[in-house]
């Protein structure tokens, strides 16, 4: 993928609302990215400082023990992930008080998560 400077921003416009509007976060709030090296990721990144958004990124070689730590110590409201990696964010999700909302980027659908394809 290759966008210009004026696509991503854009498109980083897009995500901050999608961030905004349909995961309700606010300036502030903290989101962790458990995501491969996609696209996606830059929109995120550019979005959260667009919206006041904290940013955590963390590798796809996090365990699910991994991933219930950095929910917990970073009191995250909302998880990005992709088809793959969403199983293990699933089996932590109960320990989680502070998430609010799961978005999954790809093309499939899962039970309880937003589409960030489709609401860009």
């Amino acid at each position: 993928v290759k966008w210009s400077f004026e696509e991503l921003g854009s498109l980083s416009k897009k995500t901050a609302n999608v961030l905004s509007e349909a995961c309700g976060l606010q300036r502030g709030d903290r989101i962790v990215a458990i995501l491969p090296r996609v696209p996606e990721w830059w929109l995120l990144n550019v979005a959260c400082m667009r919206a006041g958004i904290v940013f955590f990124p963390g590798t796809s070689q996090l365990t699910a023990k991994d991933i219930s730590y950095r929910l917990q110590a970073s009191k995250a409201k909302c998880i990005v992930t992709n088809d793959a990696l969403a199983p293990a964010v699933e089996s932590v999700l109960s320990d989680s008080q502070f998430l609010k909302s799961k978005l999954i980027v790809g093309e499939g659908s899962r039970d309880g998560w937003l589409n960030f394809k489709e609401l860009l």
